[in-house]
Order: structure tokens, then sequence, then C-alpha cells
């Protein structure tokens, strides 16, 4: 069984006009982040070493708060990964947007960062 559950872009869409309290990280490199990213995401590349770290420190060091993973597709396996070092890492509210970057386009959704 998967340590993390998994949200869809009309979900994420509708937590984030709802002000949600949540942490949405963009696991991509800095470079993607600052092209364009999804409105509010803060920016934790997954393949840095100090992710899990980092990750608690912008969740001010709660780990039952939600947190919100993405990268940049379905296919794109970062964040799944990233999803799976914070629930070993004992985050207990950890949630993938699968879609990503592409999916979030797909819907016409607007971006920060472009």
């Amino acid at each position: 069984m998967e340590k993390f559950s998994t949200i869809t872009r009309e979900e994420l869409k509708k937590k984030m006009n709802e002000g949600g309290d949540f942490v949405l990280i963009d696991v991509l490199g800095a470079m993607s982040y600052a092209e364009r990213h999804l409105p509010g995401a803060i920016s934790i590349p997954g393949n840095d070493e100090n992710f899990v770290a980092e990750a608690e420190k912008a969740l001010g060091g709660d780990k039952s708060k939600e947190v919100i993973v993405y990268c940049g597709s379905f296919s794109c396996q970062a964040s799944p990964a990233a999803a799976g070092k914070l629930a070993d890492a004992g985050f207990t509210n950890v949630v993938d947007f699968e879609g990503g970057l592409a999916d979030w386009e797909e819907a016409g959704y607007s971006f920060e960062g472009e």
C-alpha cells in the first residue's frame, strides 16, 4: 500500500481557491521553478540531499500538516519519489499531485513565474 495519497488537478485547484492549510512543493529543479510553477508553490528539489529537512522546515516542524508535492507530468517520477521520502521520514499527510505542470497546463490554469 502507498504511504501517501494522490490528488487531481480539480481537487488541488479547489483546495487553493478555498485557501486550504497545506504546503505545496515543486520538487523539480530551481531553473524549472523559476520558469513556471503552480501558484503558491515553494521550490525544494526532490533530489536535494536536504529535501526532507527543508520540507520539515517549510511545514514549521509539523509532520502532520498536509504537504502536496508535484513535478512535471504523470510520467515524471520525481514527485512520487519525493512523497515516498517524506512518508518514510514520518510525515503523515503526504499527497502527490501526479499530473504536475503538464496536467495543470492542460486544464488552462495559470502559473507563477512565467
